[in-house]
């Protein structure tokens, strides 16, 4: 835009923040970034991190959300769909540190350094899958194939944390290549698509710990982690009611026992929603190549299994696998089950404190880092999603310090404390649980499970 004193800028029309808010519907969609507002009503169907983004932060300023997820390269490209100037556009002290900091970590180029990370994971992940394999095909005893089943396991943990990277920043040199990693790792070494990975990923981001609009929090009817979630409110993500009713009642009362149990199995519902998305969902960004993906993962995963010698040796090995699998559902539960929630769409002018507020890092010794996958600086990661997870390390004694500036938490606790918060804070709903009232009528509790989100 042109400065406010040249000839240009006349002709540039003025826009308020109460006229801004009256164009939040996803046919008429208008939002501000640094100060210029545009009409993206025409992008929606075209975004590449998919319309919930966009429709979360309708009507609103989102200038710290898209600084966040997009490279500069991007700003020319909003050009088209500028519709004017906000007039009373004003930016906080803490997204004015935000920005800065952002800016800082750009021009250093640590957004295009991605270090070994990746072949590491690579070399890693061939090294379990062949050792798998061999333990299954060559090997007769019971013990071999349990452990075979666990190398799976952990197989599928280093996976997720190459679908997390490669969902949020290039991780190769090149676009298709990066495809090619995220495909094959993902959907066809897993089951789980890339595409319905990233729709429900970035809605999280843009919405964090939003008991309405965040889907890592709506868990109904098996979790809830606020009593705020009795009142059946509705979910943005899942278009339909969060049902508290009898049967949901009974499940989160004794929530606080059955987590751990039930995250040792959480594969199957993520299985389950990566399929109903690539086939029923509208919109599903190269449909045919995300099916092949998981379709192959459906070829060769029970063909290994087949290869057992006894059905009990074939549970064994599923329940290994998904089991030790569970640890990784677990990291991602720990982040933000024990922050703070709030019900309502989040408000892009206060990114920084919506960021910190609802995240909880991770205390670990840099050579646990493998362990975590970046989830260890939830925070940094949640402020700098496009930041290589190499560099998160470097990046928090920066971003504990503009907290400190400006008096926001920074919550941080060791992987113990971690999960006993989570537990504490699900006994402390499930207690809740046991005195509230139901107010909705039973639904399909199989088909519930089902939409519940891992």
């Amino acid at each position: 835009m042109p400065a406010p004193g040249d000839a240009a800028a006349a002709d540039v029309r003025m826009i308020s923040s109460k006229e801004l808010r009256a164009h939040a519907s996803p046919d008429d969609l208008w939002i501000s970034i640094s100060g210029d507002v545009y009409d993206v009503t025409p992008w929606l169907p075209h975004h590449p991190g998919g319309d919930l983004p966009l429709i979360t932060l309708a009507g609103q300023d989102a200038t710290d959300a898209f600084a966040a997820y997009h490279p500069p390269s991007a700003r020319p490209l909003l050009r088209r769909f500028l519709v004017g100037r906000l007039s009373d556009y004003t930016v906080s002290p803490a997204s004015a540190d935000f920005r800065r900091l952002l800016a800082q970590l750009s021009s250093a180029g640590l957004f295009e350094r991605v270090g070994p990370t990746l072949k590491v994971q690579l070399a890693i992940m061939a090294t379990l899958l062949c050792a798998a394999l061999y333990l299954v095909l060559a090997c007769a005893t019971a013990s071999a194939h349990l452990l075979a089943g666990g190398l799976i396991g952990f197989v599928w943990i280093q996976s997720g944390w190459i679908g997390h990277d490669s969902g949020h920043h290039r991780i190769t040199g090149h676009p298709l290549l990066n495809r090619v990693v995220q495909v094959l790792s993902g959907n066809c070494l897993t089951g789980l698509s890339i595409a319905w990975w990233k729709c429900n990923h970035n809605t999280h981001h843009i919405a964090c710990n939003s008991l309405d609009h965040d889907p890592d929090l709506q868990h109904m009817p098996l979790f809830a982690v606020s009593p705020k979630l009795f009142g059946n409110i509705w979910s943005y993500f899942y278009r339909r009611t969060l049902a508290f009713d009898a049967a949901s009642k009974f499940l989160i009362s004794y929530q606080h026992w059955t987590f751990y149990p039930v995250m040792c199995v959480a594969r199957i519902n993520l299985l389950i929603q990566s399929a109903l998305f690539v086939l029923t969902e509208k919109r599903v960004p190269q449909r045919f190549l995300e099916i092949a993906g998981v379709a192959a993962f459906w070829a060769w995963y029970p063909l290994l299994v087949s290869c057992l010698p006894n059905w009990w040796e074939r549970v064994a090995f599923v329940l290994s696998s998904f089991t030790i699998c569970g640890i990784q559902h677990v990291q991602f539960c720990l982040n933000h089950f024990s922050s703070e929630v709030y019900v309502g769409p989040p408000k892009g002018n206060d990114w920084f404190e919506k960021q910190t507020a609802g995240t909880l890092d991770i205390l670990c010794s840099p050579w646990m880092d493998w362990f975590h996958g970046g989830l260890q600086f939830q925070i940094e990661h949640h402020l700098f999603p496009r930041l290589p997870r190499c560099h998160l390390r470097k990046v928090a004694p920066y971003v504990r310090d503009l907290c400190k500036k400006h008096e926001l938490p920074y919550s941080a606790a060791s992987f113990w404390d971690a999960n006993v918060l989570t537990w504490k804070t699900l006994r402390a709903a499930a207690l809740q649980a046991r005195n509230a009232t139901s107010g909705a009528a039973q639904k399909n509790l199989v088909w519930e499970a089902v939409n519940t989100h891992g």
